[in-house]
């Protein structure tokens, strides 16, 4: 486009506030102008208009509308240039009024202080690569403000000038991060070889000037970042000066580690309890972390911890989850399959394999189940609940906009079901503000009472529709296990037992024991099979990218991935009217002198429930963590139907349940399964109180509890394919389903971390290679009603 001779070449627009009022700096650089008037206009209406003498102008806005990330608005900066008396361009930009300021350890927006709750962002299309179209950056924005970020880092280098005005436009605060990294120098031990030589400073200091004279009009950007993993030198001391020349705003960079000349200090992947000593021990200056929470593959875990911290330390003023989007390319093999290729599937060597894939986002812009923990655990309406008091206390914490336009839906829950949903408004509480609001909750009778509350946004914004859900909490109100029933009178069991087998007959079915390896080798009841296989003791599960580190110092050399079983002694006996089988069987890996001696003990009951307790003494030196402690069987592959009450209706773990309430959930089998590009453990549900697998015709098995099941809840995943080919597989296309389905239960299960680039799993979500002891219920469901086979029953 060619330009008139007369027009605009530069401005500089910066804001001071007082009070309400809010005081306007113009700087312009114009060529062959005659003249330069500026108007600021908010709708029709004109707010601010001058003319820039000699290139500078100075004005004020009563009443001014200043701009932050919850209510980003934005007014219409037109310049009018001059040739002689004619108008010779416009140039308009659309403009927000903020002010970055710093005092102390604090910075403040506007006058106020604030928390960054953000991500890392690269650009990437699944299609196009680096080249990113406008409509993939709102999805990408959309994304982030319905999981409530409000914060990016343009990690490593400027972006379209087109990214920076989306996030004017939709109330994303910016780490506006210049193309600097010369992390490969490590490779030689010298990261910071050009970074601390002179000759290099022109070239480090162009790289700021031009992010900072292309970006520095718009109210989003926050701070400067002067780049990525350089080291540290003199060049880093030449960019920060130029950018304080060009710009008011702080200036980060991470590497300058005792912030001798940044403005902001930042620290990468520190884990817990390094960043509360550093809240504990608070810094002169103020701290971001700039990353953490590696989310490769499935995770990260342990983010509400984090939070917790974040949350507890005023001078720690941002987090930055590392990062975005996989980094994935849309595929397709010659069989029409859809996958996404990563590091080596075009034949390059040396590669990172699927170390690009480590975002919060698939390829295809799908929020993984990592995004969906974030987005509760940094959720702005924080509730806490007293039952003894009936009040629920609601807590805003957001930093610049009230709760006006929230409403909250109290939903009280027995068994998992809704039994009552009441509309509570907690009004305009103020940032940092909580209201108390009366809330009474009836107790059940009989069952477990949770209370679940619900925040919505009743307004519409460019990211979301009215009455779009911002977040939930849930509280434990009560527990009344109901009394145990007496079952009715059923003939007895009845066992053949041959050199090879135990048989046992009840009036619906039969269930036979291999006495060669232990496991239930047929399970019949109405004629149908209720298992393909039997239950086995395992402590494997597929390996997720976050225990790759705990795989390669542990597990690998340990052989835990194929450990084997050995059944030692199979026995039966009548117990009453029950047949109690017991198992006795010893798991241990190859070449190693440690295992586990383990027990299973079935009791086969007259109505053909079978109750299973499973306990295991290690022996040898190994009592390191382990991925879990738990049975798996196979149903028959009809049985997809999935219902279960527990954490839902997505995927958690022990450390990542934030945003999935207990509840009464209904999916299928293949849903459940998350598509990770690389295949690893997923599809686990935590806090499960019961869980039902069943075909089309309502037929199947229910696993629970002998006892309360609430007090004492387990986890449970269930695949279309098994371990060994979820392991094995490296792309989607791997994956084949078979006959049947493989169902999990899990007494114990290793947390997440992020421990793929980050922090190993937090003590407290640690399973280890220990005595343990747990037992489960089995139960044949035939068509019946599933209320029928959950009620309690107390068997003779």
């Amino acid at each position: 486009m060619q330009r008139p001779a007369a027009h605009l070449v530069d401005f500089r627009f910066r804001t001071h506030r007082e009070g309400d009022a809010a005081l306007i700096t113009l700087d312009t650089v114009a060529e062959g102008a005659t003249r330069v008037v500026f108007t600021l206009g908010d709708g029709e209406n004109v707010v601010a208009t001058g003319e820039c003498v000699d290139g500078h102008a100075e004005c004020s806005v009563a009443d001014a509308h200043f701009w932050n990330p919850e209510d980003p608005f934005l007014y219409d900066l037109t310049f009018e240039v001059y040739d002689g008396d004619e108008v010779s361009e416009y140039v308009p930009h659309r403009q927000g009024l903020a002010e970055v300021t710093v005092e102390g350890n604090h910075i403040y927006l506007n006058g106020t202080y604030f928390k960054m709750h953000g991500v890392n962002r690269h650009d990437h299309d699944d299609h196009k690569g680096r080249a990113v179209g406008l409509d993939r950056m709102r999805r990408d924005l959309e994304l982030m403000k319905r999981h409530n970020i409000n914060a990016v880092r343009t990690s490593h280098y400027a972006n379209d000038p087109r990214f920076y005005e989306l996030c004017d436009e939709y109330g994303i605060m910016l780490v506006a991060e210049t193309d600097m990294e010369s992390h490969g120098f490590e490779n030689i031990g010298n990261i910071a070889l050009v970074t601390d030589d002179p000759a290099w400073e022109p070239a480090y200091v162009d790289r700021i000037e031009r992010l900072v004279m292309q970006e520095r009009n718009h109210a989003c950007i926050i701070m400067w970042s002067m780049g990525n993993e350089s080291g540290y030198g003199c060049n880093i001391r030449a960019m920060y000066a130029k950018a304080h020349e060009l710009d008011d705003r702080p200036v980060h960079y991470e590497e300058d580690r005792n912030a001798d000349t940044v403005d902001v200090i930042s620290t990468m992947y520190s884990r817990v309890s390094q960043m509360n000593d550093f809240g504990e021990h608070p810094f002169p200056k103020p701290r971001i972390n700039c990353e953490y929470g590696h989310s490769m593959g499935n995770g990260p875990g342990g983010l509400s911890e984090y939070q917790e911290v974040f949350d507890r330390w005023d001078c720690i003023q941002g987090q930055f989850i590392w990062e975005w989007c996989d980094h994935g390319l849309a595929a397709v093999t010659e069989d029409g399959v859809a996958y996404d290729m990563y590091g080596g599937d075009n034949g390059d060597y040396p590669n990172n394999s699927n170390f690009c894939i480590d975002g919060m986002v698939f390829p295809w812009q799908q929020p993984s189940p990592g995004l969906t923990e974030y987005g509760q655990v940094i959720c702005p309406v924080r509730m806490a609940y007293d039952a003894e008091a009936g009040e629920l206390t609601v807590t805003n914490k957001r930093w610049f906009t009230t709760l006006e336009d929230v409403c909250l839906s109290a939903e009280t829950l027995v068994d998992g079901d809704v039994v009552c949903r009441k509309t509570l408004m907690p009004g305009a509480v103020a940032p940092g503000e909580s209201v108390q609001l009366p809330l009474v909750i009836r107790e059940a009778a009989v069952g477990e009472t949770l209370l679940t509350v619900r925040a919505y946004t009743m307004a519409a914004h460019a990211w979301c529709e009215p009455m779009f859900q911002l977040g939930a909490s849930q509280f434990a109100i009560a527990n009344h296990p109901a009394p145990a029933i007496a079952a009715p009178a059923r003939p007895e069991l009845t066992v053949e037992e041959t050199e090879q087998e135990i048989r046992i007959h009840s009036l619906n079915g039969e269930l036979t024991f291999s006495k060669v390896n232990g496991t239930v080798s047929e399970w019949k009841a109405s004629g149908r099979d209720v298992m393909a296989s039997g239950p086995q003791v395992g402590f494997w599960h597929p390996l997720v990218d976050n225990h790759a580190q705990e795989y390669d110092s542990l597990w690998k050399d340990n052989f835990i991935d194929v450990m084997q079983t050995s059944t030692r002694k199979v026995s039966w006996k009548q117990d009453g009217n029950a047949v109690v089988v017991t198992v006795s069987q010893r798991i241990a890996p190859p070449v190693r002198a440690f295992g586990m001696r383990v027990e299973l003990v079935y009791t086969v009951l007259p109505s053909g429930r079978v109750d299973l307790k499973v306990s295991g003494e290690p022996y040898g030196d190994y009592s390191d963590i382990i991925p879990r402690i738990g049975i798996s069987f196979e149903v028959p592959g009809c049985n997809r139907a999935v219902e279960w009450c527990g954490h839902g209706p997505g995927e958690n773990y022990p450390d990542s349940l934030r945003a999935n309430p207990v509840g009464h959930y209904r999916t299928t089998v293949d849903d459940m399964f998350t598509p990770y590009v690389m295949p690893q453990d997923c599809a686990n549900r935590e806090g499960t109180r019961w869980v039902a697998l069943r075909s089309s015709h309502g037929d199947g098995v229910l696993v629970t509890r002998p006892a309360d099941a609430a007090s004492n809840p387990f986890s449970f995943s269930a695949w279309p394919y098994s371990c060994e080919a979820i392991d094995n597989a490296k792309h989607v296309y791997d994956l084949v389903k078979g006959d049947t389905v493989t169902v999990n239960i899990n007494d114990q299960l290793l947390g997440l971390g992020s421990n793929s680039w980050g922090s190993e799993v937090l003590d407290s979500y640690r399973t280890r290679f220990e005595s343990f002891s747990f037992e489960v219920s089995l139960r044949p469901l035939t068509s019946a009603d599933l209320a029928q086979a959950l009620a309690p029953i107390k068997e003779a």
